[in-house]
């Protein structure tokens, strides 16, 4: 019996979050075709907007999935409350674990895919919905924050001006500056070329070298190759473009760590790391915050009730999330605590509805979470 029911309600909640998916990712690649129908003209144009909105379908799923799999738990109980089943398993003395445990592994599962489907799926869809926006509609927006090649790096008492070139190929048309502890120039150096040797030591090419003695006699001396010691390896200078948003957790990683050798900033990759876990795994506490809504007493109007509810919850995470992140780029706070915040706190708002039902905790009357 207690194999059927977990059956049944499981069974539920898979459909209710599949419809419920599916139902936000047409609402949003309709809204979103609306909103920018005049941007898509040319030759071709209904073949490139529908292979763009193919992949912004794609995003969508993991932007939306938590959202889905919330709505879908209060949906769930919600229904089974309407047609009576909810006082038919209590009936059976089975507890309100009988619909916690199914939602709860169900939940989890998908959390988990959505982790997989973001690094495998929507990672790429976001770079080919980049690609087709610029090059077949030229709408360029923020891409050029992104995607145009960092110049300027610091390491240590060097600062380096790399005007074009990659780490692979190497760079021409270089210029890097030597500073002491006070910021004051010690060393010049402007060069065509700049190659990596071994380690440290990179060779440059039609070098013009200039040293200041700190006392205004500067000395300039011109050599057609030389190699220098410059504090730094050619790994430091693998500086990808691109949103953060858009890379593997493995290319996340190795930018962090490139990014903060050579003095880029790195809470936005930090903060994109994080999530990629975080983000996913919100949806763990608010399906079960949902199941708890749902089954408070003295409910009415359960379908409407939950999703209302279900949709507040997501605007308010959405906003919570908005402002960590905005903390985030002013360095207000830091990548980690600003991911797992609202997975936190719908894990703790969860476990006080929980522990209300179960009479463990006593909430004011005036709190929604009883009235």
């Amino acid at each position: 019996m207690r194999a059927t029911l977990f059956s049944y309600v499981l069974r539920a909640y898979v459909r209710y979050a599949l419809g419920m998916l599916a139902g936000l990712v047409l609402v949003f690649v309709v809204v979103d075709f609306v909103d920018r129908a005049k941007l898509y003209t040319g030759p071709g144009w209904v073949r490139d907007a529908a292979e763009l909105y193919f992949y912004k379908a794609m995003m969508s799923v993991q932007q939306l999935g938590p959202a889905a799999l919330l709505l879908a738990a209060g949906t769930t109980v919600s229904a089974l409350r309407k047609q009576g089943e909810v006082t038919a398993i209590r009936a059976l003395t089975f507890g309100p674990s009988a619909l916690y445990l199914p939602i709860l592994v169900a939940s989890f599962v998908a959390c988990a895919g959505l982790v997989v489907f973001d690094e495998r799926v929507a990672t790429y869809s976001g770079r080919r919905v980049d690609e087709i926006t610029t090059q077949r509609f030229n709408k360029w927006g923020d891409w050029r924050f992104y995607y145009t090649p960092k110049q300027w790096f610091r390491r240590g008492d060097n600062i380096f001006f790399l005007r074009g070139g990659s780490a692979q190929e190497g760079f021409q048309d270089v210029s890097v500056f030597t500073v002491t502890e006070s910021f004051d120039l010690r060393r010049r150096l402007d060069a065509s070329g700049m190659f990596p040797v071994e380690g440290m030591r990179w060779r440059l090419t039609d070098v013009v070298e200039r040293t200041f003695d700190g006392e205004g006699k500067t000395s300039v001396r011109r050599l057609p190759e030389a190699e220098y010691a410059l504090g730094v390896a050619v790994t430091a200078f693998r500086i990808r473009p691109g949103r953060p948003e858009q890379m593997r957790a493995s290319e996340l990683r190795e930018q962090i760590d490139a990014r903060r050798d050579v003095g880029l900033a790195t809470k936005q990759f930090e903060l994109a790391l994080h999530n990629r876990f975080a983000y996913p795994m919100a949806a763990f506490p608010a399906a079960l915050l949902g199941v708890g809504l749902a089954l408070r007493a003295n409910r009415r109007g359960h379908l409407t009730a939950a999703i209302i509810e279900g949709l507040l919850t997501a605007v308010a995470m959405w906003g919570l999330m908005m402002v960590c992140r905005t903390l985030v780029l002013t360095e207000r706070l830091s990548p980690g605590v600003a991911a797992w915040t609202p997975t936190v706190l719908l894990a703790l708002v969860a476990g006080a509805v929980w522990l209300q039902r179960e009479g463990l905790l006593h909430l004011p009357r005036r709190s929604l979470l009883v009235r």
